[in-house]
C-alpha cells in the first residue's frame, strides 16, 4: 500500500446530517465533482474548495483530510 491522503467528505455529511445535493448547492460545485472527492477519486484539491466546504461543513480541513502511511516499501 503506498501513502495517499483520503478525504473524508462522506463522514463529514453523515455527522452534519447532509446530503450531496445540500452540499453542492451551498458551496457551488457540481455533484459531480463531489462525488469525485468523495470516492477519492481526485487528484488535487484548490484550497479554495476546501475553505468552502470547511464553511459550510463548519470544520476544520484536517477533519476532512487524512494522512494514510504506506507499508514503507
Amino acid at each position: 500500500m503506498e501513502e495517499e491522503i483520503v478525504i473524508n467528505l462522506d463522514v463529514m455529511l453523515a455527522k452534519r446530517k447532509m446530503s450531496l445535493t445540500e452540499l453542492s448547492e451551498r458551496v457551488g460545485i457540481t455533484i459531480a465533482n463531489l462525488s469525485i472527492l468523495k470516492t477519492g477519486k481526485a487528484k488535487a484539491v484548490k484550497l479554495s474548495t476546501l475553505a468552502k466546504l470547511c464553511r459550510v461543513l463548519n470544520c476544520q480541513p484536517g477533519d476532512l483530510l487524512e494522512f494514510r502511511a504506506g507499508d514503507g516499501e
